[in-house]
């Protein structure tokens, strides 16, 4: 569900409050939610507020808090920059709600619809800060299981936030039978959980998936963002699903060969069809995308440092103003002696 700041603010909501949190007006809705900017008068600062859309039957609201709950108990139990905070929940009456930071930017599947291009080393910086908050995540027992771009919110200087955890994994979880959420695109059928593009094998399979599902998901999204597309498409969902159990995808290098080979194999290994020869967890697959970063940046420090060399060649003296004021004396001296000369003669 989508809480930007990029959004033109609606009609002033008729709700005012909302527990004790002032509405300011309405940032966007889905089929099930409503996202408002609220206002904390305690602690002064501005947040975002998720609530349930009224119109929903007796069943599906029932359905939606148990999601909100979950969301708020997964995501509420972890502290980490790169990943939304929550700041409260709680359900009275006919309002349930949840309080969190207030996000300003895009999300990741917003700035790829409209075609912006990321650099390989842009890709390998947030994917690695997306798998330093997963591996956080998985340490805490949570498992987010819904890892898309649509859930990857840009800030400020392309930091990344992870959101909605509504169908998490997590000890405290309400219950595991699959709920419906906002993303029309979500599965929840036949035991399947996840959205059909990053969803791993085990997911489309309807087997039960741990924290290499998350593994996968990132590696998907890091696929589309150096190629520019998706691992899989198919708009028939049942081949889809049939591809990404069985099928390998076309390495990164191969579809876009300005992607680096050493980035390329990262993303492989993170998609790979078994579990089991995947990262076994996210730490190890920061470590592999930070230790690129590291070897990328000298390799720039090393081309640009070449780059000055050529401009002024080694073997020159360095050139300082001072070095001429002799010799330039020197010639003074050698003009006036000459005048004085030629004068008096």
């Amino acid at each position: 569900m989508t809480f930007t700041a990029t959004l033109p603010p609606a009609a002033p909501a008729k709700l005012l409050r909302i527990g004790r949190f002032v509405v300011k007006h309405e940032l966007g809705r889905g089929s099930i939610g409503v996202v408002y900017l609220g206002h904390d008068p305690i602690i002064d600062r501005a947040i975002a507020i998720k609530t349930l859309r009224s119109r929903l039957s007796p069943v599906e609201r029932k359905q939606h808090e148990q999601q909100f709950i979950n969301e708020a108990r997964a995501a509420g139990r972890l502290a980490h920059s790169n990943i939304v905070t929550i700041y409260e929940a709680s359900s009275e009456g006919d309002s349930t709600y949840i309080a969190m930071e207030y996000l300003q930017g895009r999300e990741l599947s917003k700035l790829l619809d409209a075609g912006h291009r990321f650099t390989p080393d842009d890709v390998a910086s947030i994917s690695w800060k997306i798998a330093d908050a997963l591996d956080h995540a998985h340490t805490h027992g949570v498992v987010h299981r819904d890892i898309k771009p649509a859930n990857i919110f840009l800030v400020a200087d392309h930091q990344p936030k992870i959101v909605d955890f509504g169908i998490a994994r997590t000890p405290n979880r309400i219950s595991d039978l699959p709920q419906k959420q906002d993303e029309p695109h979500t599965l929840f059928q036949d035991n399947i959980i996840g959205t059909p593009n990053y969803m791993s094998p085990e997911q489309a399979l309807g087997l039960s998936a741990d924290a290499r599902t998350d593994i996968y998901s990132l590696g998907a999204v890091m696929y589309e963002m150096l190629t520019f597309r998706k691992p899989f498409q198919n708009d028939d969902t049942h081949k889809l699903l049939h591809n990404i159990a069985f099928k390998a995808a076309p390495e990164p290098h191969m579809v876009e060969s300005s992607v680096p080979l050493a980035l390329s194999k990262i993303v492989v290994k993170a998609m790979h069809k078994k579990a089991d020869k995947r990262y076994q967890n996210a730490e190890e697959m920061a470590l592999d995308i930070k230790r690129y970063l590291t070897r990328s940046r000298r390799e720039n420090e090393r081309t640009i440092k070449a780059v000055g060399e050529i401009a002024q060649p080694a073997n020159a003296p360095d050139f300082h103003p001072s070095r001429l004021f002799w010799p330039v004396c020197g010639v003074i001296i050698a003009g006036l002696v000459s005048a004085y000369t030629l004068w008096f003669r």
